[in-house]
C-alpha cells in the first residue's frame, strides 16, 4: 500500500515534505533570464530544488494553485513536476484540496489518480460530508492511492468553524476525526497506518495531542511548522514512535537562499541545507 511506502520514507529519510508552492516571486532573477517559457522557468527551478533534496525529504507536495495561476504554461508546468517526481520514485502529495461530491468527485479522482495529474495523495476537503470523500476510495481500494482529509489546520481562521461546539461538547474538527478515523480503519497497511491520512496542523498543543490518540492509526500531513509558529517540540507530539506523520515547509526551503548574502546564486544548496536543519531538528525532539 502507498501508506507502507511513506512510512518507509520516512524512517529512512526523516520527516520533511518538501513544499513546491513555487511563486515566480521565488525564482532568483539570473535564473529568470536563462528561460523563455515560463512552463520551463517553473520546471528547472523545481528540477533544481528536487534533485538537491530528493536523498532527503520523506515526499513532495505540489500545491496545484501556483500553477492553475499561470494558465495553460503553469499547468504544463505542473505536469512536468509531476513527470519528474515520478521518474525519481519519489511520493507525490497534489495540494489540491477538493470538496465536491458525486460525479464531480469521481472526475476529481479521475483527474489526479490517473493522467498527466497523477499523483500519489491528494488532500480532500470533507467538510460538505462524508459522502465527499466516497468517489476516492476505490482508487485506494484498487490502485494503490491515498488521501489526506482537513482537519484540524493550522491557519487562525479554523476556529470560525472548526471549534465550533455542538450539542454533546465536541468541537467539529473532533467530529470530523472520528468519523474519517472510522472509514480509515478499512485500509490499513502493514505498518499499522492507513492510506487515508489527516492533515493536522502543529500549532495547537493540546488538540494535536488529543487527535493524535484518537487517531492512532492515521498518518498525519503537517502543516505550521516554522513560519506559522510551530516548533519540532509540536510536531513530535503528533508523531508516535518517531513515525506517523510528515512536516511540509515550502517558503522556508524554496526561499532558504535568501538568508545568506549572494544566496541566490546558489539557490538549491540552502535549500538543501533547509532541509537538513528541519529534519535534525525534529529527529532531535523525536528522541527527547
Amino acid at each position: 500500500m502507498i501508506i507502507d511506502k511513506l512510512f518507509n520514507s520516512v524512517k529512512e529519510k526523516g520527516h520533511v515534505c518538501v513544499g513546491l508552492d513555487t511563486s515566480l516571486d521565488y525564482i532568483p532573477d539570473w535564473f529568470k533570464k536563462r528561460y523563455v517559457s515560463l512552463e520551463d522557468l517553473i520546471f528547472e527551478f523545481n528540477k533544481v530544488i528536487i534533485d538537491t533534496t530528493l536523498d532527503i525529504s520523506a515526499c513532495y507536495k505540489v500545491q496545484i494553485a501556483y500553477y492553475e495561476a499561470h494558465g495553460i504554461n503553469g499547468v504544463k508546468a505542473y505536469k512536468k513536476t509531476l513527470e519528474y517526481l515520478r521518474s525519481k520514485n519519489s511520493i507525490i502529495i497534489a495540494d489540491i484540496k477538493r470538496g465536491d461530491i458525486a460525479d464531480t468527485a469521481k472526475m476529481y479522482a479521475r483527474a489526479h489518480f490517473e493522467g498527466d495529474f497523477e499523483s500519489d495523495f491528494i488532500t480532500i476537503n470533507p467538510y460538505m460530508g462524508l459522502d465527499s470523500i466516497e468517489p476516492y476510495l476505490p482508487y485506494i481500494e484498487n490502485k494503490n492511492k491515498g488521501i489526506f482529509t482537513l482537519v484540524r489546520t493550522s491557519n487562525k481562521g479554523a476556529e470560525d468553524i472548526q471549534y465550533i461546539i455542538d450539542k454533546n461538547g465536541k468541537r467539529v474538527f473532533s467530529i470530523v476525526a472520528e468519523k474519517i478515523n472510522g472509514i480509515s480503519e478499512k485500509y490499513i497497511g502493514k505498518s499499522g497506518y492507513s492510506s487515508i491520512g489527516a492533515v493536522v496542523g502543529c500549532t495547537h498543543i493540546d488538540e494535536g495531542r488529543e487527535l493524535r490518540e484518537r487517531c492512532e492509526k492515521m498518518f498525519f500531513l503537517i502543516p505550521g511548522y516554522g513560519a506559522q509558529g510551530g516548533t519540532a517540540k509540536d510536531v513530535a507530539i503528533l508523531l508516535k514512535n518517531g513515525n506517523g506523520g510528515i512536516v511540509n515547509s515550502s517558503r522556508g526551503i524554496l526561499l532558504a537562499y535568501k538568508k545568506y548574502e549572494n544566496g541566490e546564486s546558489d539557490f538549491g544548496k540552502y535549500a538543501r541545507q533547509e532541509v537538513l536543519k528541519m529534519k535534525e531538528d525534529i529527529l532531535n525532539a523525536v528522541q527527547i
